[in-house]
């Protein structure tokens, strides 16, 4: 064995922990569980999970609760090293799974999801009406089992367990960059983990059509680029979610966001074409022609093909931001609009809707929709998706319409964790609906857009923040210790990578590409310091298509730094005067790293184009943790700084926080809090 080639290895693992750092301490009777139960009551002693472990399933038995069991004993063998070989147990087990009955074949919205979970020092037993609750009830297991003095064990608790909402759901964008299947099934396992229940798939965009049609064989045949869905993957996902207890919604976006169904059949469009796949982000004016029979013929025959595939009782059509341009330019459609007294577009983007709506009955199924479908005629068997805000959900329900909260869930826009937590769909607006119209929210989900991810970074980008999300529409919704929350999130983070994730592993991964170093240890302290920038502000800081690369540091780093986190509370503790001395120290530890960094990375950033636009970047961390050392020194010893000095360092501060290389500085805030109590 060669010595030297073990270093490396070792420092990757160092670098997954500078870049996604250790959850802090537990306490010793803390549950780090994600999300919370309903009800939890612990005791004394802990059940040892050691190589005699078993699991037995008592009652109600089928095909999809043996996988479930299987896949439990893979997951508990790669969260402890022990072998798990998954045969069925006989005689007395460990874990006992008792399920009365199974769930509904195709699952529906409401079905029960409860469980009990009792576990004691000598076995543990799950109980559920039926298979979806017992699966749950595994998740939860799972998460109770870490590490003890003793071996690993899973603490001594009695658990109670409801979902708060009945539509927990997780949005894959597969249509501006193509997520392959086994980027699909990894994100549903992790779907399982945290009890979310809907995969709602997106499968179509101006950028491609993913979904094969042998009806209208050109939707992917010229619109896709090759990179799309047979059917029989298709209802591969469909089985693999159903094994896991999770829905699957298909996406078809229209009348717009469809330049990639126009490229293989024109005639559907409002404009003249000729039609590419658009290579860009954005609203475009393409958009399908209301005015044509023929419209609604195709779009009948293709709903009828996809519901042989997608069994789902729910179908959604998209219809969100539609410029309506496309339209103006077209004297058939405003005549047909002038003939069937269709005063603006978005009266007839509601006509429209309301034509597809009897389509998708027909096949029966239930539309949904983007905001944009709600109008006041919307029929009220259609739910509506809101993504502009609580007023639009709010609006949804006092209509009678049932709705879906995703605003606040953005995941693609690098938010914290912490503000998708406190967002909560009877929040806002919605908290002033009645009892009766309360009961129309039906929960929520998660979006991830794929402009800036590939399936090479998609997982840093979903998780673990979705499971911030997936707490808050499950447990009660006065749980709201954003500090906990974050604790807990980053044991579950842990965790989620016995799923197959990579969500941890693609940081150390990408800083050795970029370097061509094994040993990239100078770039991860920068990354540590650094996220992508929030919203929609990487649009208008380079210019990207389809065809840009996503291999810079932006798209390496975390959507949220939890270094920087970390250091932003040690800096409102320091300013406060409650900081502990253990806290200062490690406020001037980070800074002096921070701000010694440079000299050692700057001589290598040049050795690579993609790194060498680091190197302002790496300056101004530098030089901003310098100021931050001398506030500190300010401060430790009681003295006022100088009041030019503290203009001239705030001044420099406020430079800093404009992005470079697509980067957020996120220790600039921070660090002008220490100058400003340093200048008081």
């Amino acid at each position: 064995m060669n010595d030297r080639n073990l270093f490396p290895r070792f420092l990757l693992c160092i670098l997954a922990f500078m870049i996604v750092p250790l959850a802090p301490a537990q306490k010793p009777n803390s549950l780090s569980l994600m999300p919370m139960p309903s009800h939890v009551t612990q005791a004394q002693g802990a059940l040892k999970i050691d190589s005699n472990f078993t699991v037995a399933l008592d009652g109600f038995k089928d095909d999809r609760l043996e996988l479930a069991r299987k896949r439990f004993l893979t997951a508990l063998s790669r969260q402890t090293g022990i072998p798990y070989h998954g045969e069925p147990t006989t005689g007395t087990a460990t874990l006992t799974v008792k399920a009365s009955a199974d769930s509904e074949h195709i699952q529906r919205v409401g079905e029960d999801e409860s469980y009990h979970l009792e576990v004691t020092p000598s076995s543990a037993t799950i109980s559920a009406p039926n298979s979806l609750g017992a699966m749950h009830g595994l998740q939860t297991f799972l998460q109770l089992v870490a590490i003890t003095s003793d071996g690993f064990a899973a603490p001594a608790v009695t658990i109670d367990d409801a979902p708060r909402f009945a539509w927990r759901g997780l949005m894959i964008d597969a249509g501006r960059h193509f997520q392959p299947l086994d980027v699909i099934k990894r994100n549903l396992d992790g779907m399982e983990s945290v009890k979310l229940n809907v995969f709602h798939w997106h499968l179509s965009e101006d950028q491609g059509f993913r979904a094969d049609s042998k009806v209208f064989p050109m939707l992917t045949g010229k619109g896709s680029n090759g990179d799309y869905y047979t059917q029989e993957q298709m209802k591969e996902i469909v089985d693999y979610a159903r094994e896991r207890g999770i829905r699957v919604v298909p996406e078809f976006d229209m009348p717009c966001h469809t330049t990639a169904w126009f490229v293989g059949y024109p005639d559907l469009a409002s404009g003249k074409g000729p039609y590419q796949i658009q290579t860009r982000w954005g609203i475009f004016d393409p958009a399908m022609d209301p005015s044509r029979e023929s419209t609604f013929t195709f779009i009948d025959k293709f709903i009828g093909e996809m519901t042989t595939i997608f069994p789902d009782e729910y179908f959604h059509v998209g219809g969100d931001e539609c410029n309506g341009k496309e339209w103006d330019r077209n004297p058939q459609i405003k005549a047909f609009m002038q003939s069937h007294q269709l005063k603006d577009n978005a009266a007839l983007q509601s006509y429209f809707s309301g034509r597809v709506q009897k389509i998708v009955a027909s096949h029966h199924r239930i539309m949904v929709g983007w905001d944009e479908v709600l109008q006041p005629n919307t029929p009220k068997d259609v739910v509506i998706q809101s993504w502009r805000g609580p007023k639009g959900l709010a609006a949804s329900a006092r209509q009678g319409n049932r709705t879906i909260l995703s605003n606040g869930y953005y995941i693609d826009l690098n938010q914290p964790a912490e503000q998708h937590y406190l967002t909560d769909p009877l929040g806002g607006d919605a908290a002033t609906l009645s009892n009766e119209q309360k009961k129309l929210v039906m929960g929520g989900e998660a979006a991830m857009w794929s402009e800036f991810t590939t399936s090479e970074i998609i997982d840093s980008r979903i998780w673990p923040r979705t499971a911030a999300i997936a707490e808050r529409l499950w447990s009660p919704q006065d749980l709201r210790d954003v500090e906990s929350m974050y604790a807990r999130m980053y044991v579950v983070s842990d965790k989620l990578q016995a799923y197959g994730l990579t969500h941890q592993s693609v940081t150390p991964r990408m800083l050795q590409r970029m370097t061509g170093n094994n040993d990239p240890e100078y770039l991860a302290v920068l990354a540590t310091a650094v996220q992508p920038p929030e919203g929609y502000e990487r649009e208008s800081l380079r210019e990207y298509d389809w065809h840009t690369p996503l291999n810079h540091l932006v798209d390496s780093v975390p959507p949220e730094s939890e270094r920087a986190r970390e250091f932003s509370l040690l800096a409102k503790a320091i300013s406060s005067g409650s900081a502990s001395q253990e806290q200062w120290q490690t406020a001037r530890q980070w800074l002096t790293e921070w701000r010694d960094n440079d000299t050692k990375l700057e001589p290598t950033l040049n050795n690579s184009g993609i790194t060498a636009e680091l190197i302002p970047l790496s300056q101004t961390v530098s030089k901003i943790s310098a100021i931050g050392l001398r506030a500190l020194d300010d401060l430790q010893n009681h003295r006022h700084a100088d009041a030019t000095a503290t203009q001239a360092d705030l001044q420099t501060l406020k430079a800093a926080e404009k992005p470079q290389a697509v980067l957020r500085n996120m220790i600039v805030a921070p660090i002008e809090l220490l100058v400003q109590s340093a200048g008081k």
